[in-house]
């Protein structure tokens, strides 16, 4: 059989092996770790070990016989006989050493065992050959010395036992062949010595087998463990050859003993010039790494910084301690990661965690480590910090009136615009909708960060065009000063957003610093919530009304019902104090339904023509289930809804309120009138006077005032009254004190007059006295 044929064959064999594997059960992982092809190798190669062994054998006995039975037989013959013993051992060996030229786990075809076992049979039978034909000639030889000799080339058959079959042949045709020749020369006779020689053969026989079975095993157990570590190290290789990492080993003195290329790679030097050295030195020298080591204890993920070449790289460490089973230190192995990749995409997620996508500037948590960091080193440096809280006016009704796209990109604008003033100065974050901040490091100078917050105000208030329109809006600001207003970074934040309130509440584009009085008004604020959750329903709440008086008749055709809260230990609080504080905290919706309730019993005690008008909130119009509560506050009073006029302002349009319009509908739908107060004072509302909710205008008292000085009051009021007629719309004049101004109001073409004129606030039980009353005894007439 060809080399050719004998590969194919092989190849072959381990195809179907592989197969077998593939379809083999998980729990045989053991057989499909020791292939049989490695194991013939192992037989083959140590078949080639004993040969010089087993030829040597086979020759000595050769020439033994030949020469105890030269006398008997032709020398011709047994120099023949010698020479092709001698040629087919050195054959042999030459066969075996070509065949187990190859590598240890390489496999070798099961056409090779059987070569093998032919090999050993027929030298078995060309030895055994002569003693037979010399009996058969009638050669006269000593059957006991030969008997002696075919012993010895059974027991040498020792060297072909790892192949059952080949010992089987060997012992097998040397006991029958030499059985055969003690029969055929002695007769009868010779049964006793050939019993002993079945005994002996039969004996060897069985213990060359036990031999052969038991080294099979061990061969399957090495083979296993072999195919293991094979498994191992491909799995390593695989692992280091894909870059996932790379493996590492030092000896009790730390040098490195082994070491992959790709860390070479990494530390910028050849893996031959790394074995040897002190394995913290190939680090730079890391003390913590050293101190890690030290401990002789299992490490993980330790990271460190190196580089060559002017490149950085991160990697992590890991590593565990190698012990004698008598618990002597002898190094450390592990594995290296090279995570910069891992490192770089964190900072970037990092990064982008802290800034405000829309604007790229950094967002409220990014704010708040920057103040942080900034107030620690103002404790250090004996230099304040500053914070800077930025609110834009106006900006609701950009998103209500041109839609959300264009408020981003003013909100983009807005950030340009701060980042660009304040510069180096500071940072500029985010936190909010429309809220911003400045972090100022060194803010020594009061003047200067005064300076910078007009520029701002000025900056952010000058007009957006954004595809090709107009928008303005403006900016307040607060300010707290660190440590001085707070030594933490709430308590911080916590002041400047008081001076933020309180700039708001003094109109658009105001800057304030904090002040202790903020502090001191913000915790009054926050007992008279609770107090105000209180009081709710009792009696320090009450209504009084201020009367309203036809321009026609000069009769009380209706009340404004006030709300008004007598404190048990402040005594009065103004309706400008707690109206604010109930609509921040949540209550103007319990506190609102409570007047209106109220109003509506009240109003319940005067003649059928004369209406009550109850202010409503902003906030309120955002509850959708307030036309329904206005149905049974009615309901109860067994009041007519027309007796009813429900007045909101003019920033209920600038409140986001964004279902108000529905919310009035649905109230108008009742019967109920709806009054505009203060008109003209606020944001400019002309465009809902077309959307049939209101019934009536409410001209605000500074108007009235300033109509006996100024012409051009007296045209705005004009207008004010054309535009009300033109809708069909009642027009009430508010802040009526004198009777020039009930005459000047009446002929500019009011329709009803309110004011201290008439009387200011009473109860209920005032009211009654003067229902229908005329006001000419007032020279008004």
């Amino acid at each position: 059989m060809s080399e050719d044929n004998l590969h194919a064959e092989a190849n072959l064999e381990a195809h179907h092996r592989r197969e077998s594997d593939a379809r083999g059960p998980a729990h045989r992982i053991e057989e499909r770790h020791a292939p049989s092809g490695e194991v013939r190798t192992a037989q083959l190669n140590i078949l080639a070990r004993f040969a010089l062994y087993s030829g040597g054998t086979q020759a000595i006995c050769a020439v033994v016989f030949a020469i105890l039975e030269r006398n008997s037989l032709s020398t011709m013959l047994l120099l023949a006989w010698l020479a092709l013993i001698i040629g087919a051992t050195y054959g042999s060996a030459r066969w075996l050493s070509t065949s187990t030229m190859v590598r240890r786990s390489d496999q070798q075809p099961a056409s090779r065992i059987w070569m093998a076992a032919g090999d050993c049979a027929a030298r078995a039978a060309l030895w055994i050959s002569m003693p037979v034909y010399a009996t058969l000639s009638g050669a006269p030889i000593n059957q006991a010395t030969t008997g002696g000799l075919v012993a010895i080339m059974i027991v040498s058959g020792i060297s072909v036992a790892v192949i059952p079959a080949a010992i089987a042949l060997w012992v097998g045709i040397l006991s029958l062949g030499m059985a055969f020749a003690a029969f055929t020369a002695l007769g009868s006779a010779a049964l006793p010595a050939i019993a002993i020689l079945a005994a002996f053969s039969g004996a060897a026989l069985v213990g060359f087998l036990l031999l052969a079975r038991s080294w099979q095993g061990q061969m399957d157990k090495a083979a296993v463990v072999s195919a293991k570590h094979a498994d191992i190290r491909l799995l390593l290789q695989e692992y280091e050859d894909r870059g996932a990492g790379w493996l590492w080993q030092i000896d009790r003195d730390y040098a490195l003993t082994y070491v992959s290329p790709r860390m070479g790679e990494l530390l910028g030097c050849a893996t031959y010039q790394l074995l040897g050295r002190p394995f913290v030195a190939a680090f730079g020298g890391r003390v913590g790494l050293g101190d890690v080591l030290g401990k002789q204890q299992k490490f993980g993920k330790f990271e460190i910084q190196v580089g060559h070449d002017k490149e950085e790289r991160w990697v992590s460490l890991s590593g565990s301690p190698i012990f004698t089973d008598h618990g002597e230190f002898m190094g450390y192995r592990g594995v290296g990661l090279d995570i910069t990749d891992s490192k770089s995409s964190h900072a970037r997620l990092q990064h982008l965690a802290n800034l405000d996508v829309l604007t790229s500037l950094p967002n409220r948590s990014r704010v708040r480590t920057l103040l942080e960091t900034a107030l620690v080193d103002a404790k250090a440096r004996n230099v304040p910090c500053a914070v800077l809280f930025l609110d834009l006016d106006g900006f609701k009704p950009v998103n209500d009136t041109f839609g959300h796209p264009k408020g981003d990109a003013v909100l983009k604008t807005v950030a340009r615009r701060l980042h660009d003033l304040v510069g180096q100065r500071g940072t500029v974050g985010r936190i909010g909708g429309d809220e911003f901040a400045v972090v100022l490091d060194d803010a020594q100078s009061r003047v200067a960060v005064e300076s910078l917050a007009e520029k701002l105000i000025a900056t952010i208030s000058e007009p957006y065009m954004i595809d090709n329109i107009q928008i303005r809006i403006g900016l307040s600001i607060g300010c707290a000063y660190g440590p001085v207003d707070g030594d933490t970074v709430d308590d911080l934040v916590r002041k400047a957003d008081l001076a933020l309130y309180h700039a708001k509440s003094q109109g658009r584009g105001t800057f304030c610093n904090f002040d202790a009085k903020m502090q001191v008004e913000a915790e009054e604020r926050v007992r008279l919530e609770h107090d105000m959750r209180d009081a709710i329903g009792t009696e320090q709440f009450n209504l009084l009304y201020q009367p309203l008086v036809s321009t026609q008749t000069q009769r009380v055709t209706g009340f404004e019902a006030l709300l008004r809260w007598n404190h048990p230990t402040r005594g009065p609080i103004s309706p400008a104090v707690f109206i604010p504080i109930a609509e921040e905290s949540g209550l103007v919706g319990e506190l609102g339904d409570w007047v209106m309730r109220k109003a509506c019993m009240d109003a319940a005690h005067w003649p059928d023509d004369i209406t009550v008008a109850v202010n409503v909130s902003p906030l309120q119009l955002v509850i959708p289930s307030l036309p329904n509560d206005v149905a049974d506050a009615l309901k109860k009073a067994r009041l007519s809804a027309n007796r009813l006029e429900i007045e909101v302002t003019e920033s209920v349009f600038m409140s986001g309120a964004g279902n108000a319009l529905d919310v009035l509908k649905r109230l108008r739908s009742l019967g109920s009138g709806i009054a505009l107060d203060d008109f003209g004072t606020g944001y400019s509302s002309l465009g809902y006077l077309n959307k049939a909710v209101f019934h009536k205008l409410k001209i605000d008292g500074s108007f009235v005032r300033e109509a006996a000085e100024r012409e051009e009051t007296v045209s705005i009021i004009k207008a004010i009254v054309m535009l009300a007629n033109s809708f069909r719309l009642t027009i009430t004049a508010e802040g009526i004190e004198t009777a020039d101004d009930f005459n000047r109001m009446r002929e500019l073409g009011c329709h009803q007059l309110q004011g201290y004129l008439f009387g200011r606030p009473m109860p209920l039980e005032k009211t009654l006295e003067i229902v229908g009353s005329k006001w000419e005894h007032r020279q008004v007439g």
